[in-house]
C-alpha cells in the first residue's frame, strides 16, 4: 500500500481528532488508527511493509479476496461487540503501539488484568479501519496450532464415500438383478469436510488484512507461543489432505459464516499480514523468542480519567443529577483499586452506573453495588 500525502504533506486527514481527547500533544500524522470510533480509509495509506515483512512478490496477485460482509443478523443495527468497538477508549501510549504493530506488521501482545479491555481492542480496530468481521480464536490447554490453520472431519468423508458406495452397488443390483461389488464409486469431494480454522481464514490472500484475535494465549500449551512463529514468520501454510489431490484447486469453507474459497494446490499464503492481536492475563510468561516478534502493548487499570471518558461514550447524554453520582461511582470504583487491591473490570462500573438511578438513594442500595456489583474479581 503506498502512502499519498496532502500539500503540507501530512497525511490521514480524512479523520480529525479533537487532541484534547489524547493529551495536549498533536495527533501524530502517522497514525492510521486514532481510536475515535468513526470509521474511515485510513488504512489504504499506511506505507508499504517493510522488506522483512513483505510476504508480496512478483506481479500483483489476481485472486485477492473482498472483505465478506457483516453477518447478516447484525446489518442495519448496532449490538454487543460492536456498540463497544465504536465506544472504546484507548490512552494516547496505547494507540501509539497499535499503530507501531500495523506499521511493523508485528503481531500485537495486549496483556492486563481481566475486563480492561483487551479483546475489545481488537474489535476496535476492525471496526474503524473497516476490516470486516473479527476472526476469534479462543485459546484452552488443549489448543494446537491445527485448531487455528484447519480441521479436517476425515470421519464424515469416509462415512459419505462407503454411503456412496453402498448406494452405487444396490443400484447395480437392481439393474443386473444381483448385488455385487464392482468399481469403487468416486469419492466425495474433500472440500466439504475441511474448513480453514481463524489463522487459516486470517492468512488467506485478502485485498485488505483482516484482524485475527487470539484471545488468552497464556492459557495454551507451553509450546503454543513457538509454534505460532514459524506461521508468522512465513505467512503461508499448505494443507497436506488437499496438497496430495491429483487437481489443481479445491474449494473449503472459512471460518467465516457461509464463507467458501478456491484453494490451489492446498496452499495458503496472505498477500498482507494479518492484524493479530493477542490477548493475555499474565498467567504465564512466554519466551524471548516469541516476545521480540511482537509489539507488547500492558492495558494498566483505568485512572479516573479513563473511566470518565468511559461513562460518557457509553452514556452521552446522561439524565439529570447524574454527574453526581458517576463521580460517587468512579470514586468507590478506583478506591476498591487502589486501597484494596482490587481487580475490577470495565463493565463492572457500567452495570453500576445502570442501576444507580434506582438503587443510589439509599445506603442498602448503595450497598447492594458496592458489595455485588462492584465485587473484585480477584475476591473468593
Amino acid at each position: 500500500m503506498t502512502t499519498p500525502r496532502d500539500e503540507g504533506g501530512s497525511n490521514l486527514t480524512d479523520t480529525p481528532v479533537d487532541a484534547s481527547e489524547r493529551g495536549a500533544d498533536a495527533i501524530p500524522d502517522w497514525w492510521v488508527y486514532r481510536c475515535t470510533g468513526e470509521p474511515h480509509d485510513g488504512l489504504s495509506r499506511l506505507p508499504a511493509a517493510p522488506p522483512w515483512r513483505s510476504f508480496t512478490d512478483g506481479p500483483p496477485r489476481a485472486d485477492l479476496l473482498s472483505l465478506p460482509p457483516r453477518p447478516a443478523h447484525l446489518a442495519g443495527h448496532k449490538k454487543g461487540r460492536y456498540l463497544q468497538a465504536s465506544r472504546y477508549q484507548a490512552d494516547r501510549e496505547e494507540i501509539h503501539l497499535v499503530n507501531l504493530a500495523l506499521l511493523l506488521r508485528r503481531p500485537l501482545l495486549v496483556t492486563g488484568s481481566p475486563g480492561v479491555g483487551k479483546s475489545t481492542l481488537a474489535h476496535s480496530i476492525a471496526h474503524e479501519l473497516k476490516l470486516g468481521p473479527v476472526l476469534r480464536w479462543p485459546v484452552t490447554s488443549r489448543t494446537t496450532l491445527n485448531d487455528g490453520l484447519y480441521q479436517y472431519d476425515a470421519i464424515g468423508r469416509l462415512q459419505e464415500v462407503g454411503l456412496a458406495e453402498r448406494l452405487a452397488e444396490l443400484r447395480r443390483g437392481r439393474r443386473r438383478g444381483t448385488v455385487r461389488s464392482g468399481k469403487p464409486s468416486e469419492p466425495a469431494d474433500i472440500g466439504r469436510y475441511l474448513r480453514l480454522g481463524p489463522l487459516g481464514t486470517a492468512l488467506l490472500p485478502w485485498r485488505t488484512p483482516r484482524v485475527l484475535l487470539i484471545d488468552e494465549i497464556d492459557k495454551g500449551d507451553v509450546d503454543f507461543p513457538g509454534d505460532l512463529l514459524h506461521v508468522f514468520e512465513e505467512g503461508e501454510f499448505t494443507i497436506p489432505e488437499l496438497a496430495r489431490l491429483h487437481r489443481p484447486s479445491t474449494k473449503v469453507m472459512t471460518a467465516d459464516d457461509e464463507g467458501w474459497v478456491e484453494l490451489r494446490r492446498g496452499r495458503v499464503c496472505c498477500h498482507e499480514f494479518p492484524v493479530v492481536v493477542m490477548t493475555s492475563n499474565n498467567e504465564r510468561e512466554f519466551s524471548p523468542a516469541f516476545l521480540r516478534r511482537c509489539i507488547r502493548l500492558e492495558i494498566p487499570q483505568p485512572d479516573e480519567t479513563k473511566l470518565a471518558r468511559l461513562l460518557e461514550a457509553h452514556l452521552p447524554e446522561p439524565e439529570a443529577g447524574a454527574s453526581a453520582v458517576h463521580a460517587a461511582l468512579i470514586g468507590e470504583f478506583t478506591r476498591k483499586q487502589d486501597e484494596e487491591g482490587a481487580k475490577l473490570a470495565n463493565d463492572q462500573l457500567l452495570n453500576a452506573v445502570r442501576v444507580a438511578e434506582s438503587l443510589w438513594g439509599d445506603e442498602q442500595g448503595r450497598r447492594l453495588i458496592s458489595e455485588h456489583l462492584l465485587r473484585p474479581l480477584n475476591e473468593g
